[in-house]
């Protein structure tokens, strides 16, 4: 006679399994990211005067953040980015990240590091319509990333900190390697990478990716 409860469990078990892979196989939204500065409250206070406050501009896909009108102008050893972006709200430490090409233009050598992981990274000098900031560190180009809540990073099999990959479509569709995963119960979904390297996989803000290998 057959055992109903057993039965019962392996559906179970079976609904889960299923449910997982269609998770998995669900696809991610891109966002595509120009370079741009964070800045702490007393830089933002140097370089736009005391009373600054960052005026709202746009919404941004995570939670809370957002572009501001506000814009500065980066100086390196050999040359100046101007009217690059600052985005809100104020951070404990400033944080400038430039692409990968503009790393030429300005003779600075700056890593691929996941942000907030400044240290041993180059400074820069930062100018606003009060003042200027020479920045001792914190100028990188931002590590490709995908972030997500704790629900999320349960439904794609995913921890904070795991280098998964991701499958893209379009006529020089492919994978990418080394997506690192921020799990934060403030995050929103979203995969970020910069301009420079969607340019050159040919993807586009709102494009769906999925995650290949975990």
């Amino acid at each position: 006679m057959m055992d109903i409860e057993n039965v019962i469990k392996q559906v179970v078990i079976e609904v889960q399994r299923a449910t997982k892979e269609q998770d998995q196989n669900l696809g991610i939204q891109a966002g595509v990211s120009n370079r741009h500065i964070h800045l702490s409250e007393l830089d933002l206070k140097i370089l736009f005067g005391e009373n600054a406050v960052l005026t709202h501009k746009k919404e941004l896909s995570q939670h809370g953040q957002f572009a501001a009108e506000e814009c500065v102008t980066l100086v390196g050893p050999k040359g100046c980015i101007e009217r690059v972006r600052v985005l809100g709200p104020v951070r404990l430490k400033s944080q400038v990240e430039i692409l990968a090409s503009d790393v030429y233009k300005l003779g600075i050598k700056s890593p691929v590091r996941e942000s907030g992981k400044l240290e041993g990274t180059p400074g820069i000098a930062v100018i606003g319509t009060k003042g200027c900031v020479q920045l001792k560190e914190g100028t990188i180009i931002a590590q490709r990333h995908i972030h997500m809540t704790p629900e999320d990073a349960e439904k794609f099999s995913c921890r904070n900190g795991e280098i998964v990959s991701i499958a893209f479509e379009g006529i020089r569709g492919g994978t990418l390697d080394n997506v690192i995963v921020r799990v934060s119960d403030k995050a929103n979904l979203d995969f970020h990478l910069d301009t420079d390297e969607a340019n050159c996989l040919g993807i586009k803000d709102k494009d769906i990716i999925k995650i290949k290998k975990i």
